[in-house]
């Protein structure tokens, strides 16, 4: 039980910010430590290019919208988002070449592999390197999985194309908040790497609310994707 306790508070911890996937309309919100996971694979093998430290965040905390639904605890709230990125580059090529890839790299995997709304891109290059840099390693997160039951949500979640799985970092992978003035679910899922992510999020969304009596609004949290 201690083991599983302290397993649980470490993938909470290493989540990082709670980031808005789509539009406030979507209710749908991703770990950063699965997005920035996404974003690394995308750029693992551009030549002459170390990806280093990466952040995503608000681009302007001004400029957020209300979500549609509750959302998880500590997310961020729908609006344009930052990426942020460090890295290295050898003098094979010019430097505006590989900032220009990385940039365009990154910009993509954000927003059509994952849907997140990004609007800013943020280059520092750290260092210049004398040979050309292995491609490396990509930590994949891998939260706390949730064995099927019989609750229909999670019934509903899982028949959707996409879904790799529930998962379960904030307590439960399906959670229902019944003291709001209208029932509010939220469920965690983990997303395969070959769907869009907030398509999968979408679809949860709605195959939820659809089944569950009252048809309540539903928030989709993804704490994984590969």
């Amino acid at each position: 039980m201690t083991d599983r306790l302290t397993q649980s508070v470490r993938h909470r911890l290493g989540l990082g910010r709670l980031l808005p996937l789509g539009s406030a309309r979507d209710g749908a919100w991703i770990a950063e430590e699965a997005a920035e996971a996404v974003l690394r694979r995308a750029v693992r093998e551009l030549r002459g290019v170390r990806l280093e430290a990466l952040r995503i965040a608000l681009a302007d905390p001004e400029s957020v919208h209300e979500p549609v639904v509750p959302p998880p605890p500590s997310a961020l709230p729908p609006g344009p988002l930052r990426v942020s990125a460090e890295f290295a580059a050898t003098a094979d090529e010019p430097l505006p070449t590989a900032v220009a890839l990385l940039r365009a790299g990154l910009a993509t995997a954000a927003t059509e592999l994952l849907g997140l709304a990004v609007a800013e891109v943020d280059l520092t290059v750290t260092a210049l390197l004398d040979e050309e840099p292995e491609a490396a390693a990509v930590r994949q997160p891998e939260p706390p999985s949730v064995a099927a039951t019989d609750d229909p949500a999670a019934a509903a979640a899982l028949a959707v194309p996409g879904v790799a799985g529930l998962t379960a970092v904030l307590g439960q992978a399906v959670r229902s908040e019944a003291a709001l003035p209208r029932r509010h679910v939220q469920v965690e899922v983990a997303v395969d790497a070959d769907h869009r992510a907030l398509e999968v999020a979408r679809a949860v969304r709605e195959q939820v609310g659809r089944v569950l009596p009252g048809h309540p609004t539903v928030a989709v949290l993804v704490t994984a994707v590969g």
